[in-house]
This record gives structure tokens, C-alpha cells and sequence, in this order.
């Protein structure tokens, strides 16, 4: 997903997108929805939450860091 999407999405959630990376516009995202922060924690890209909104772009994400 686009950072363009990421902040369209944070928007509706409530979350102030300005001045923030992928990762940490996620992980508020997520915060504010009741979860984990845990966007881009992924050990080795494997992750477990595979009903997670982020779950692909996690494991990208994760592979990368």
C-alpha cells in the first residue's frame, strides 16, 4: 500500500498523518484501532496475524529492516 493510502486511511481513524515515515503512521493506525503497534517487528518477515490490514506489506516491510 501507497504512503498516500496509508494517510487516507489514518485520517479516517483519527490519526494526524503530517511528518511521519510508513512504519510509524501504521503503527499509530493501529494503536488507534485497539491493536499492537507491531507494523515492521516481523522476525524474519514471518508473522502470525494473518487477519492483520498490514499483514503483506508487514512481512515486506519487516524483511527489509
Amino acid at each position: 500500500m501507497n504512503l498516500a493510502s496509508v494517510r487516507h486511511i489514518a485520517r479516517s481513524k483519527g490519526v494526524a498523518p503530517e511528518r511521519r515515515c510508513k512504519r510509524e503512521l501504521i503503527q499509530a493506525i493501529q494503536i488507534a484501532e485497539g491493536y499492537q503497534p507491531c507494523f515492521g517487528q516481523a522476525p524474519a518477515g514471518v508473522c502470525r496475524q494473518l487477519d492483520c490490514h498490514w499483514h503483506e506489506d508487514c512481512r515486506r516491510h519487516s524483511r527489509r529492516h
